[in-house]
């Protein structure tokens, strides 16, 4: 928690750095940012030792003000390569992927900038390339599908550990529900933003899709977090999910264990081969409706061995998937 308030603390002061065109004072970008002004100084030493051209001047009544040097990024070729250049240009496809995420606007500018560095007969050049090393961003959430200011709002609670209050439209139980939580991070993955955050009324951590939050109030109290969450927060699962993990081991037909065996499905995934052709995927995941699903999707050529439970989900899944079509064969 601690280092990803300090990331997003100092992402927001070089935003208030690059605004402020005459420069702005240790007190003002500690009153903007409701911190002290060591916490200021600290960020402002950090970003210097990472690169970022900061300095101090001192204006007509002596006060010292900081500064970010905007003519150190006029020539965006500067310490950059041609073929660095030109790669950062293509892989703005690539980025496509985090379209929802809160830093859309800001990828959107850079690459502007960038574009705006090549010349025209380069650029010309770089956009057939697409043509021949495309990429399919995965399925995702409609870029403002989020409430305007929810987002906002999510960041401000996070940052600076703010109760919140929150209405969320849940897609399991089909209405809406107020909730008081302590946001702890926002996390974009699987092409949608999430809330993580602790629910005082569960005493649990949970994951809301940000889409589907209809609202947000920012409370008076702050809170302490109770829980010190991972970096890697859906580790356990093959979806976003934080819950616990269990085995899961899964025979695959000879037909499709090539393309099985050829992909990283989970860190913890064990193979094994057998006379057949067909193998074996051990997993130690959380068994949730990504990992049914998962398994739904390599249709007959998939079967659970163990455990018992999770075969038989699946089983009445498959079920219920036959029954769909029952009518048009009668």
């Amino acid at each position: 928690m601690p280092r990803n308030q300090e990331v997003i603390r100092q992402w927001k002061l070089l935003h208030a750095l690059e605004a402020a065109r005459h420069g702005i004072s240790l007190d003002e970008l500690a009153r903007d940012l409701d911190v002290t002004t060591r916490t200021i100084r600290r960020d402002l030493a950090a970003l210097q030792e990472a690169g970022f051209p900061l300095y101090d001047v001192r204006d007509d009544l002596d006060r010292v003000r900081w500064c970010l040097e905007g003519q150190a990024f006029k020539s965006l070729d500067t310490g950059f390569t041609l073929a660095e250049l030109c790669a950062l240009y293509l892989s703005r496809n690539l980025l496509e992927a985090v379209g929802g995420s809160p830093f859309q606007r800001d990828l959107g500018h850079a690459f502007s900038r960038l574009e705006a560095a090549l010349s025209p007969r380069m650029r010309q050049f770089l956009d057939r390339l697409p043509g021949v090393v495309g990429a399919k961003p995965g399925p995702r959430v409609h870029a403002g599908a989020a409430e305007p200011g929810v987002v906002d709002k999510l960041l401000e609670a996070t940052l600076h550990l703010r109760c919140a209050t929150m209405r969320y439209d849940s897609a399991s139980s089909g209405r809406e529900k107020q909730y008081l939580v302590h946001p702890y991070r926002l996390a974009f993955a699987h092409g949608g933003l999430y809330l993580i955050a602790f629910v005082p009324e569960y005493d649990a951590i949970r994951t809301f899709a940000v889409d589907r939050i209809r609202s947000v109030s920012l409370e008076k109290q702050a809170f302490a977090p109770r829980r010190e969450l991972p970096e890697d927060l859906f580790e356990n699962s093959l979806g976003v999910n934080t819950g616990p993990t269990a085995l899961a081991e899964v025979r695959f037909a000879s037909q499709v264990a090539p393309f099985v065996r050829a992909r990283l499905w989970h860190a913890s995934q064990r193979l094994t081969d057998h006379p057949d052709g067909s193998l074996t995927l051990t997993l130690d995941v959380c068994h949730d409706w990504a990992l049914r699903s998962w398994i739904l999707g390599w249709g007959p050529f998939a079967r659970v061995l163990s455990p018992a439970s999770l075969a038989s989900d699946v089983a009445a899944e498959l079920r219920r998937a036959a029954a769909q079509y029952a009518s048009q064969d009668s």
